[in-house]
């Protein structure tokens, strides 16, 4: 059965940020209490967004939920100490009594290189030595490693261990086919972050995931999407609400890369055919619906937090999507 969660930054609107903080808990216990099978939130170093310690905001989450399934979205290793992301996360685990979850990535982002001291020309390196390093804490055994960005560990244990023996640990990509089968390579579960362009194209790199897995005889691993979207009563309403919050956070990001400014028309045509699923409950149902089908996915994930969205917007988007969208996409998915 194909699962539903929700994925957040915290993005900064009007309130402190202790308040948005705040809010985000309040967003993810009501994702429990709707019954959602899991709730991301990001990790980011910038002033837009409220989350540079995501566990911390988890671990509140955990203590006032029971069911929902508890990550990140994503988390940076290449700028984190693997060891203290398996100690962090495995302290979560025991708080939310198993449903602790990790995504690893690289982030969009670079703000976490030069605050954390590292250089950003070994970008791959540290991605892919850390990446190395964490497969090995994973095992939640002695740890025998090395490498060349940190001191080897020669039969190091590390604590606490969890009660499973695992922490389900994903790798998020954005659409590099050498991230897909990297993630086979690992027996990681696979996270694609479609944020521009029409959900089917990514279809090719499912298609590599599931193929490399078999190739290099792995077990078959799940597969989830990351897409923005947002849920209102009428599609009118949604576009309107969602639009002057979208524009200022798509402006901002597109000044600092040299994009330019979004117009409504722009973002409209990426509504109807690109990455956003966004409108009423039936409309946003049929799209993801559509997602799930052509992808062959296991989980869908709507990033519903979009620039200074005020939380009765939010608040009001989790309730629609649980109980309104996520019954009409199962419903669409068994005709």
């Amino acid at each position: 059965m194909v699962e539903f969660g929700l994925d957040t930054f915290g993005d900064v609107n009007d309130q402190p940020y202790a308040q948005v903080i705040r809010d985000v808990v309040e967003q993810g216990v009501l994702a429990d209490r709707l019954g959602l099978d899991f709730f991301g939130v990001g990790e980011h170093h910038r002033d837009d967004y409220a989350i540079s310690a995501p566990e911390i905001v988890l671990a509140a989450i955990a203590a006032r939920t029971e069911r929902v399934r508890l990550g990140t979205a994503v988390t940076v290793l290449s700028s984190d100490d693997p060891v203290r992301v398996f100690e962090r996360f495995a302290t979560l685990d025991a708080v939310a009594n198993g449903r602790a979850e990790i995504i690893l990535g690289r982030g969009s982002f670079t703000e976490s290189f030069p605050l954390f001291g590292y250089d950003l020309a070994d970008y791959e390196r540290l991605f892919a030595e850390k990446l190395d390093l964490m497969a090995e804490l994973l095992t939640e055994g002695p740890v025998t490693w090395a490498g060349s960005i940190r001191p080897a560990l020669r039969a190091q244990q590390v604590y606490p261990k969890t009660e499973s023996g695992r922490i389900r640990t994903w790798i998020g990509v954005g659409g590099s086919p050498e991230s897909v089968v990297r993630a086979a390579r690992y027996g990681m579960p696979l996270v694609l972050a479609i944020i521009g362009g029409a959900p089917a194209r990514f279809a090719p790199y499912v298609d590599l995931y599931h193929r490399a897995l078999k190739e290099l005889e792995r077990e078959p691993q799940p597969i989830a999407v990351h897409c923005p979207g947002f849920v209102a009563a009428t599609d009118a309403e949604a576009v309107d609400i969602l639009w002057p919050h979208a524009r200022r956070n798509l402006d901002r990001i597109g000044r600092e890369r040299g994009w330019p400014p979004i117009t409504r028309d722009r973002f409209e045509a990426d509504i109807t055919e690109g990455a956003w699923h966004v409108g009423s409950p039936d409309t946003v149902a049929q799209k993801i619906a559509t997602t799930i089908r052509d992808l062959g996915i296991d989980r869908f994930d709507l990033k519903y937090s979009h620039g200074p969205l005020p939380h009765e917007h939010l608040m009001t988007c989790v309730e629609l999507y649980a109980t309104e969208v996520v019954p009409r996409v199962r419903e669409l998915l068994t005709e």
